[in-house]
């Protein structure tokens, strides 16, 4: 049976619950708004302000979310936060892959407001960690992705400060380091190597010249799977199956998973329901050649750490057992397999 919770966490629990429904973003920015409004006010101060009316005064607090904050100071579960709840019971999580799910202990894929994430760095490890991960590995984009604020080399030294850190506060719980690196058009990786080598996890993706004619995309993706510093292969084909409707990029699938396999990469299952790659043919091809994987969120939002039962449920559907999914090892046993992929 659901109970009442504080206002700031009704808050934030309601955008949880939207940012995981995929709702539109001002309604998520509704709630986690409010939520950080009142979080300079003692508990004192925002009864007064509720039993004289005044909640609305405050920057960021609006009729709803006004109400959520009196229903939770009177001891009620807010119910905008009870529907929300209902209609998640009713529907979450998906029927297939839930023992998959229970075998995952992190998280391989997940940004931050550092790059194109909404939220800061301790507000994404602890979803995770409400949701029972042991670790998270933190992959903002990489500088050539502007549009998505990427890291130049001094910001991401900066944020492994800030990580290290909030994992001294939060420990055992750990962020593992990492970044979502472009590939570049000739294979390299668009970040500097000395940094890549300090970091915990490498996710490399496409995210440009997407329609590269096959032969030279399938020659970019196995040059990058081929550098020491790689650890995972981002979604691959980069399609969108909503939203964009991007078609997926054209390459030779047995010779990047060949590639794969060779050097100890990991082909990742992109939960994004937008995007949930790679299709399942490709998935099932993967699999065949013997290919290991990570089943990942890439969220942007604390809600969203929570789609990864939609990548479960795609590889239970193909049949791809725990033991080739690299994020259900504890974070030592991950980062050993980080550091044990064949030389070049």
């Amino acid at each position: 049976m659901l109970s009442a919770m504080e206002p700031a966490a009704a808050l934030k629990r309601i955008a949880f619950l939207l940012e995981r429904a995929n709702e539109p973003e001002y309604r998520v920015k509704a709630f986690r708004g409010a939520a950080a409004a009142i979080a300079p006010l003692g508990p004192d101060e925002l009864s007064g302000m509720a039993q004289r009316g005044e909640l609305k005064k405050l920057k960021g607090v609006g009729d709803v979310t006004a109400g959520v904050i009196t229903e939770a100071l009177r001891g009620e579960l807010p119910a905008y936060l009870a529907r929300l709840e209902a209609e998640g019971a009713a529907s979450w999580p998906p029927a297939g892959g839930r023992a998959l799910r229970a075998a995952l202990k992190g998280d391989c894929h997940v940004h931050s407001d550092w790059s194109d994430g909404g939220s800061p760095i301790r507000e994404m490890a602890e979803a995770a960690l409400e949701l029972g991960h042991e670790y998270i590995v933190l992959t903002d984009h990489s500088p050539r992705l502007t549009v998505a604020r990427g890291l130049s080399p001094e910001r991401l030294r900066e944020q492994l400060a800030v990580v290290a850190a909030l994992n001294a506060e939060l420990a055992p719980f750990r962020i593992l380091t990492g970044i979502e690196v472009d590939i570049l058009d000739d294979g390299a990786l668009d970040q500097e190597p000395e940094l890549l080598e300090q970091l915990d996890i490498v996710v490399a993706s496409v995210h440009s010249k997407l329609r590269m004619e096959r032969e030279a995309m399938t020659r970019r993706m196995v040059m990058a799977i081929a550098n020491p510093h790689m650890d995972i292969l981002g979604h691959c084909t980069g399609r969108y199956v909503s939203g964009k409707n991007r078609p997926e990029s054209e390459f030779d699938a047995e010779i990047v998973f060949e590639a794969c396999r060779q050097f100890g990469k990991a082909v990742e299952i992109n939960s994004r329901p937008e995007r949930l790659d790679p299709p399942r043919r490709l998935l099932s091809l993967a699999l065949e050649m013997g290919c290991v994987f990570t089943i990942d969120s890439d969220a942007h939002a604390p809600g969203q750490l929570d789609w990864q039962p939609y990548g479960c449920e795609r590889a239970d559907q193909c049949g791809v057992p725990a033991e080739r999914v690299m994020n259900t090892l504890g974070r030592e046993g991950l980062l050993a397999w980080a550091r044990e992929h064949p030389a070049t």
